[in-house]
């Protein structure tokens, strides 16, 4: 028997897993978030996921909120053996997660419990692990606390930003999603408990935790500009400006914090609460991101010109 699947999940992360359902089973409907404003013009755009599965030919549905009694009716009309959810955007009430008989499995981008919520992957980053991965759950009322299925762990690269950390995990999270409903539907999986106790947080991210404190050590900053990009974006304060910072890396030494302390061809040298960070890409308002020594050759910068 091929399995009846509806599969909710919004943003790019999700595309891959829609694709992977589509071609392995019978995707009967797909559930999305509304049409949103996107971008410098707040043009009104559909979803990455709706954009997809109007490609695919798939059925999409698109309500305020899935708890609505119109909402639940249609998931009951597709009558799927299984729902599956992908960074959807809504927490399910009772009555979605006991309509399909085998439940409703979320894919989620980190090993939980750890990083539970919004933002998983920028905080694996922002935390310096040095692993993480992504995880199948058969999900309950709460954020991220249902019962572990299956797991794959994604070794974190030096130089990984939330952007190419994304991209890395979006074949293994469809290949675990399938693997997942296929082991159900035949073997079976035997759903492990989370142990609450190790769980952490996370949530949606705004552009203010993107500000750059230069008193924080330089193993810090580098992990906040990579865990930033590609959204908020870390910055900083110069001359009035607010200027994004996108690449950085660290070096030995100690100078007076935020202080320009070098401009070489390679960078800005500033220093920090503990160590020398080498500002390398920045971007001024309203221009292109350029390497930092154009930058400060562009706005005469010396050393001992300070950001912050």
């Amino acid at each position: 028997m091929t399995l009846r699947v509806v599969f909710m999940g919004t943003p790019d992360f999700a595309v891959p897993t829609l694709a992977a359902l589509h071609s392995r089973f019978n995707l009967v409907g797909v559930v999305t978030q509304p049409d949103r404003p996107q971008g410098r013009g707040r043009k009104t755009l559909p979803s990455p996921v709706k954009a997809a599965a109007l490609r695919l030919g798939v059925p999409v549905e698109q309500p305020e909120r899935v708890r609505t009694t119109e909402a639940v009716d249609t998931l009951g009309q597709w009558a799927p053996d299984v729902v599956v959810v992908a960074a959807y955007g809504e927490i399910l009430p009772r009555s979605v997660l006991d309509l399909p008989p085998m439940g409703c499995v979320n894919l989620h981008a980190s090993l939980l419990p750890r990083h539970r919520g919004a933002s998983p992957i920028s905080a694996a980053i922002l935390a310096g692990d040095e692993t993480t991965g992504v995880c199948t759950i058969l999900m309950d009322e709460g954020m991220d606390t249902g019962d572990l299925l299956l797991t794959r762990e994604i070794r974190i690269l030096p130089g990984d930003t939330t952007g190419s950390l994304h991209d890395r995990m979006l074949e293994p999270g469809a290949d675990l999603v399938v693997r997942t409903l296929t082991m159900r539907e035949t073997e079976g999986i035997r759903p492990v408990k989370q142990d609450d106790s190790q769980a952490t947080y996370t949530r949606p991210l705004t552009k203010e935790d993107g500000r750059i404190d230069w008193s924080a050590p330089a193993e810090h900053l580098d992990r906040l500009v990579r865990a930033m990009n590609p959204w908020p974006v870390a910055f900083t304060a110069l001359g009035g400006d607010m200027i994004k910072i996108w690449q950085v890396s660290v070096e030995p030494g100690q100078a007076p914090q935020g202080t320009m302390t070098a401009i070489r061809p390679d960078g800005i040298l500033v220093g920090t609460g503990e160590g020398l960070l080498l500002v390398q890409e920045v971007q001024a308002p309203g221009k292109k991101r350029v390497s930092a020594t154009d930058f400060a050759r562009g706005r005469r910068l010396t050393k001992g010109n300070r950001f912050g």
